[in-house]
């Protein structure tokens, strides 16, 4: 049940703050229905399940393939309906209406290009962990990326128990070597121009508003990679005097006593945090939001 008294100060916080950055992460994909959890998971990719005893989508994405057909065969069907075959989730959309008023940026530790589809400003959307709509050589030979749309739509044609036919494995083009997924899973991540340039952005943003009235909302960020969005957030609201946080988390949502007096923890469902945004009777302007993930 929505709390009004709470919510409608979440709203002035939101009308009056200068600039919003959001830091999104693996748990506000969750919430909007894109990653799915272990049923899900079962449910959709029953043969990787019965074949390589997978869990869910993340745990699956670091899986050690005997050979590359088996490994991209798995990849297809992973980046497809993520990434190629999904469009814009409406909670995504939400997010967007609510902030597309305002100047805003987001970082986001998500792979699945949401924010993109869901009309948020290419320009203030930093994939820090890379995108599943791109390959790179396996060991960065070097530093190009490729877009993979293509290649997977071939794969998925020709996939057959579990195994995609060899003349369909991407070679490097420099070093003919093997290629893989951009996304930081090892020491070869590539960090392109197009990171670089949002990189860039996003520290340019932060700077610009450092002494401004700058509200953080942490979307689903947990404990996988903390240093991207939780760790950060509470540091900036620590560091710059008129700063403030909400942090929206259905299991993480503490917050450490030294920010408490500038923070808010919502321990809730983010659509429900969403939704409940965007009734309150005294929610009167449109808000931007800028997203970190982790």
């Amino acid at each position: 049940m929505m709390n009004t008294k709470r919510y409608s100060a979440i709203s002035e916080i939101i009308k009056n703050a200068d600039a919003i950055l959001i830091g999104a992460g693996a748990g506000l994909s969750t919430a909007a229905g894109v990653n799915y959890g272990p049923k899900g998971f079962k449910e959709r990719f029953r043969e990787l399940v019965d074949n390589y005893g997978f869990t869910d989508m993340y745990t699956s994405s670091f899986y050690n393939f005997k050979t590359q057909e088996e490994k991209w065969s798995y990849w297809a069907k992973h980046i497809d309906y993520l990434c190629i075959g999904m469009d814009a989730s409406n909670t995504y959309k939400k997010i967007f209406d609510i902030v597309k008023q305002k100047e805003y940026f987001v970082i986001t530790t998500n792979v699945d290009e949401q924010f993109l589809k869901a009309g948020f400003d290419e320009d203030r959307v930093f994939q820090i962990q890379g995108s599943l709509r791109k390959i790179q050589c396996s060991v960065a030979c070097h530093g190009k990326l490729y877009d993979d749309t293509e290649m997977i739509n071939k794969m998925l044609k020709e996939n057959k128990d579990i195994r995609i036919p060899t003349k369909l494995v991407p070679i490097c083009p420099v070093c003919k070597g093997t290629m893989d997924v951009n996304l930081r899973k090892d020491e070869y991540f590539v960090e392109d121009d197009y990171w670089k340039y949002h990189n860039e952005k996003y520290e340019r943003f932060i700077n610009n508003n450092s002494n401004k009235k700058l509200l953080l909302i942490e979307l689903g960020a947990g404990f996988n990679t903390p240093g991207i969005i939780r760790f950060p957030f509470e540091s900036m609201t620590y560091q710059f005097k008129n700063a403030f946080l909400i942090r929206v988390n259905d299991k993480n949502a503490s917050i450490n006593k030294e920010i408490e007096h500038k923070a808010l923890s919502i321990k809730c469902d983010i659509n429900e945090f969403i939704d409940n945004v965007k009734k309150n009777k005294f929610f009167r302007v449109k808000i931007i939001i800028e997203v970190c993930y982790g």
